[in-house]
């Protein structure tokens, strides 16, 4: 295989640089020349005007030093386009005009059914998971999901440590749009007394409120509510407005839950007047880490793999790790198996 090329799709991770460099030392090793497409699959159908823009030759002295930066050094970007055939052919005509023999794919199950469809256009393809919601059903971890947790790790211990300080209950917001694993690890690593997840549907506001008064009223005055940002989506109907509105409190019709106003709300259903409840927002600083070590040591791994696959002429294939052991399967067959969602440490964390 004379020539291969790399890319990085969909929302950046922690450990995407650190996958780029291990595809680029495996390749030089192997003689094999490296195309770098940039922001994803929108640069493989050269949706911007400058060649550079699109993608670049990859050499080692140029990316050596990338492996601990955050963020992702090819960019990302979303490409609605793609699911059409006619831009998998582009995609497909531009790599091999570009002598390119084999892709590797970093990225979600989005990036993976992109991967999927070059790979039906003749491409050989390597997926390497890359999202920090560790939502791929087949792998036990995703790059990224590690730094993601320890990220809030810090975060919730330091909220914590303010509300024991003043007798503050707390709601903390975490990423994680269809998967609570974020949310519901962190929750177990930091002793939070509740976890709201996406899984759960039709979760109800008064449960959570019950159960923080309890906790309140047992002399827990420190309580902390993490929530994954997808769990608003899956909560049953509860309009914050007509309930705050009345109350005197800042409001505006049709307004959406989100983590202040649900903190406004528990306020508001709390037992005692005193308890004062604040929220957090972790946000996009889960993104935007230097990997851990368990990210980038899966990196260096999956980047190996990933060319010495292609080397060897299996392709359409995804790596992921199973039983602490890095392994590699099908694309089709990846993509079909469902994330598993831990209820028993769910229920745990929210009883105890």
């Amino acid at each position: 295989m004379s020539k291969i090329a790399v890319l990085t799709s969909g929302g950046d991770s922690p450990g995407m640089n650190a996958a780029v460099v291990s595809v680029a030392r495996s390749a030089a090793l192997l003689d094999m020349p490296l195309i770098g497409i940039k922001r994803g699959f929108s640069g493989l159908i050269g949706k911007y005007t400058k060649t550079e823009d699109n993608f670049l030759e990859m050499s080692m002295d140029q990316i050596l030093d990338i492996a601990d930066l955050p963020g992702t050094y090819l960019r990302t970007a979303r490409c609605p386009e793609f699911v059409q055939l006619e831009y998998q052919q582009k995609a497909a005509q531009m790599l091999r005009d570009l002598d390119v023999a084999g892709l590797v794919v970093i990225g979600g199950d989005g990036s993976f059914r992109g991967a999927q469809a070059l790979s039906q256009q003749g491409i050989p393809c390597i997926g390497i998971p890359g999202t920090i919601d560790n939502d791929l059903g087949y792998t036990e971890m995703s790059l990224g999901f590690d730094t993601a947790v320890n990220v809030c790790l810090e975060a919730i211990r330091a909220v914590r440590a303010t509300s024991r300080s003043h007798d503050r209950p707390h709601v903390v917001e975490v990423m994680g749009r269809n998967c609570g694993d974020v949310a519901l690890t962190a929750a177990q690593s930091t002793g939070c007394e509740i976890v709201v997840v996406p899984e759960v549907e039709g979760w109800q506001v008064d449960d959570v409120a019950r159960r923080l008064n309890s906790l309140i009223e047992r002399g827990n005055t420190r309580a902390t509510v993490v929530v994954a940002e997808g769990a608003w989506r899956t909560m049953a109907e509860f309009d914050a407005y007509e309930f705050l509105h009345p109350l005197g409190a800042r409001a505006y019709p049709q307004q959406r839950m989100d983590a202040v106003t649900f903190a406004r709300v528990l306020q508001a259903k709390a037992a005692s007047d005193e308890t004062q409840i604040r929220a957090t927002v972790v946000g996009y600083t889960q993104r935007g880490h230097a990997p851990s070590a368990r990210d980038g040591a899966f990196a260096f791994e999956a980047g190996t793999m990933a060319v010495n696959l292609l080397k060897h002429n299996i392709s359409n294939q995804v790596i992921g790790v199973r039983s602490g052991r890095t392994f590699h399967m099908p694309i089709d067959t990846a993509l079909k198996a469902k994330p598993h969602f831990n209820r028993r440490m769910f229920n745990m964390v929210n009883a105890l």
